[in-house]
């Protein structure tokens, strides 16, 4: 079975359906090991996100 980087990409959370077609598919020749770093960065932030949403000037707090 071939890899497929953009699916697990998803899996992980990764918002790759609202990028621009040029985006996901640079994103779609990324190796196993390229996407597993990718994941293992977004499992980091997402461990040490405070649940805010910053805006231009701003910051809300969603909890």
């Amino acid at each position: 079975m071939d890899f497929d980087p953009l699916a697990s990409l998803r899996q992980a959370g990764n918002p790759v359906d609202l990028l621009s077609d040029a985006q996901r598919d640079v994103l779609a020749q990324l190796t196993e090991d390229e996407v597993a770093v990718l994941n293992s960065v977004k499992m980091r932030l997402d461990a040490v996100s405070d649940a805010e949403v910053e805006g231009h000037s701003t910051a809300i707090k969603l909890a």
